[in-house]
């Protein structure tokens, strides 16, 4: 049995999305297993829609089971949220493929770069670069460049620059994963407008900023704009102007002294978060007043998210120590038989397995009462644990369960 692994935001969950998990059917991936961020996500946010609503988008586009990769994961940088994707995925035992958008559909110059990144000549002309004050983006690329003509401008593309990161994860982490890089279709990744009834998932959240829900119809699949459309009608959607005030509330409680003890602060760094946050009234404020030529706005964004939720330095293991499934069609349940780490559909059992398993489920449950406040109709603690997972009862009728794999559920 064939079986990929895609690693996503499904910020939310659209055309592009489905498309490239059709793809992977066409090329006879028998399974499809999504991890998917929870309650964070990478830009340094909350996701602007509550993880059950994405993850059940996913299964009506084709995907078989979603994983979550928990909140202080999913808002690191790329390095440490592809790390962690790539973990949990290979921890399944199950996934030998891990296929991800790019500009560059070429999954050896992919791995290629990825070996020059993790080599030395890479370390030491990335420190010069940093050296001189040329942003951590900037200096990336340039570093890369000097050693090898051409790095720099695959690195250039963010699809790339991601994949390149899950390259390099399979490779430290020794994983049993094979990269399969896909073409990226319509629009690029932060690209206004659409491109041949395709949008980038930024782009369709402002829609829905300004038009609420009827910004995404087009744009997503019918029935994840059914989905939408039920959310919305509950207050589920992300309000900005609540996270706003959840986030600067918070940062405002703390001292210089605390904020120095969230992860990846330093060069007196909170000291200007401090000195931001006494006179903005608005995150993008927040980020705009702190923001310097070496501190750019997505490092701002998840510093500042790490601080309102108390994520410090060193308190949680390096990759996550539990698989909690999400949502599946129950005969892809079997899928999770092989797993190498605790896996269940239970937050609240897998936190009772290990101190490291309870560390990471905390965190986890703060980024959810944390969202739920930034919802347009705010939602009580505790989703995190009372959430029920969701399950398909039937395999999907566009792709039957090949022989050898049956419900033994």
């Amino acid at each position: 049995m064939r079986v990929a692994g895609i690693i996503a935001e499904y910020d939310p969950f659209h055309a592009g999305h489905a498309w490239q998990i059709g793809q992977l059917r066409q090329q006879g991936f028998d399974r499809i297993v999504i991890c998917m961020s929870s309650w964070a996500v990478q830009r340094g946010g909350i996701p602007i829609l509550p993880p059950l609503v994405r993850a059940q988008a996913a299964l009506e586009a084709g995907a078989d089971l979603v994983i979550a990769l928990p909140a202080p994961y999913a808002c690191r940088s790329a390095e440490g949220f592809a790390a962690a994707g790539v973990g949990l995925l290979n921890a399944l035992g199950c996934v030998d493929t891990l296929a991800f958008g790019a500009e560059t559909a070429d999954k050896d110059a992919l791995l290629d770069t990825a070996r020059l990144l993790l080599g030395q000549p890479y370390a030491a002309a990335l420190r010069q670069q940093l050296a001189g004050g040329t942003p951590y983006a900037a200096a990336r690329a340039a570093a890369a460049e000097s050693i090898r003509p051409g790095a720099g401008a695959l690195l250039a593309g963010p699809n790339n620059n991601l994949g390149v990161e899950y390259c390099k994860a399979i490779l430290a982490q020794r994983a049993a994963l094979t990269p399969l890089p896909v073409p990226r279709r319509g629009a690029a990744h932060g690209q206004e407008g659409e491109t041949g009834g395709f949008a980038s998932a930024s782009w369709i959240r402002r829609r829905i900023a300004l038009r609420g829900i009827e910004g995404a119809r087009g744009l997503v699949p019918p029935a994840a704009f059914a989905l939408y459309e039920q959310a919305a009608a509950a207050g589920l959607l992300t309000s900005a102007r609540a996270f706003d005030l959840a986030l600067l509330s918070r940062l405002r409680a703390l001292t210089p002294e605390q904020l120095a003890r969230i992860r990846g602060v330093n060069e007196g760094l909170q000291h200007r978060l401090a000195d931001a946050v006494r006179t903005a009234p608005t995150a993008r404020a927040l980020y705009d007043t702190a923001k310097t030529r070496r501190y750019a706005h997505a490092r701002l964004r998840r510093l500042a998210l790490d601080a309102a939720l108390d994520y410090r330095e060193g308190a949680l293991p390096g990759l996550p120590p539990y698989l909690h499934v999400l949502a599946a069609r129950r005969p892809a349940l079997e899928l999770c038989g092989g797993a190498q780490l605790p896996c269940g559909v239970s937050l609240a059992r897998l936190m009772r397995r290990s101190e490291d398993c309870a560390a990471v489920g905390k965190a986890e449950c703060a980024a959810a009462d944390f969202a739920s406040l930034c919802r347009a109709r705010p939602a009580g603690m505790g989703q995190a644990l009372t959430q029920k997972p969701v399950i398909l009862e039937k395999p999907d009728s566009r792709f039957p369960a090949k022989d050898g794999f049956v419900n033994k559920m």
